[in-house]
């Protein structure tokens, strides 16, 4: 896959489920199997370049036409797991957080999206992608992605002792904050931090998240890997920031906080989380 621009194109971060071998049927088993001996690989970055030189065309291609074959790979005890791009599905459900249901409209108003994706274009991608659910009703993406913020409900998924933090080189090489964990354990966390979500009567958008995670996870093979990517959102952080940034530490300390009853911890670590969040959020109107 070619690069595009050598431009970091920022600001996005991801929740990826790589999946072993033995998930895929084939011939996609063989395929991945091929592809990951590949002496390079495209990275997210990638992705991303190529993803707006689609939008440079009058009109815009707001969907690729082709599906990517690419994928991101990694390692869980010795087992070879791949994280597949989809980059045509996930174009396709982006598209429709952008338009939003009802009046209420989505991410932008509607005289910015024509400007950004003219109706045309969007009228023919719902069309396509009618006619492709039609014949892959259970499709479902490998990897989640938002921008200017990471979910507190992914953050519930891992724990500090799998932060893995490597500052810029100077080298040209980019810093990178991530977790992974197995499946198993992103499950069973889920499941605790829902229960006592519910037993604390804390309910509301947090818990109305984990649930959407929680179905999202069934969906793959037991012996998966999950990764949350910080991806562009290092761009946004100082290298003091990215150092001491333990969110998953405060959102683990914010639970057992509420599983214990005591309310003013749970606040205290939930204030750490809200402020740190907030300013990065606000950098995207800074003009």
């Amino acid at each position: 896959m070619s690069v595009v621009s050598s431009v970091v194109v920022p600001y996005t971060s991801y929740l990826r489920v790589y999946e072993p071998l033995a998930a895929f049927a084939e011939p996609e088993r063989s395929h991945w199997a091929r592809y990951a001996r590949r002496p390079v690989l495209p990275t997210a970055q990638d992705e991303l370049r190529r993803s707006l030189a689609d939008l440079v065309p009058t009109p815009p291609v707001g969907v690729p036409v082709q599906e990517s074959g690419d994928a991101f790979v990694a390692e869980l005890d010795g087992v070879l797991c791949v994280c597949p791009w989809r980059t045509r599905l996930r174009a396709w459900l982006a598209l429709e957080e952008l338009e939003g249901p009802g009046e209420a409209g989505g991410m932008f108003p509607a005289n910015v999206l024509d400007v950004l994706l003219p109706a045309v274009v969007r009228d023919q991608a719902r069309a396509d992608h009618a006619r492709w659910q039609r014949h892959n009703p259970d499709a479902r993406p490998w990897i989640r992605t938002t921008v200017w913020q990471v979910p507190v409900r992914w953050f519930v998924l891992f724990r500090d002792e799998e932060r893995e933090h490597a500052a810029a080189d100077g080298e040209g090489g980019e810093p990178v904050l991530r977790y992974r964990t197995p499946m198993v354990e992103a499950r069973r966390r889920l499941a605790r931090g829902l229960r006592t979500l519910r037993e604390s009567a804390a309910q509301g958008p947090l818990t109305e998240g984990l649930v959407d995670v929680g179905r999202w996870l069934e969906e793959f093979h037991p012996r998966s890997l999950v990764e949350l990517d910080y991806g562009g959102l290092v761009h946004a952080l100082s290298a003091e920031q990215l150092a001491g940034d333990r969110s998953a530490a405060d959102v683990a300390e914010g639970l057992a906080a509420l599983g214990t009853g005591d309310s003013e911890g749970a606040g205290e670590a939930y204030a750490r989380l809200a402020e740190r969040w907030r300013a990065v959020r606000d950098r995207q109107f800074t003009n």
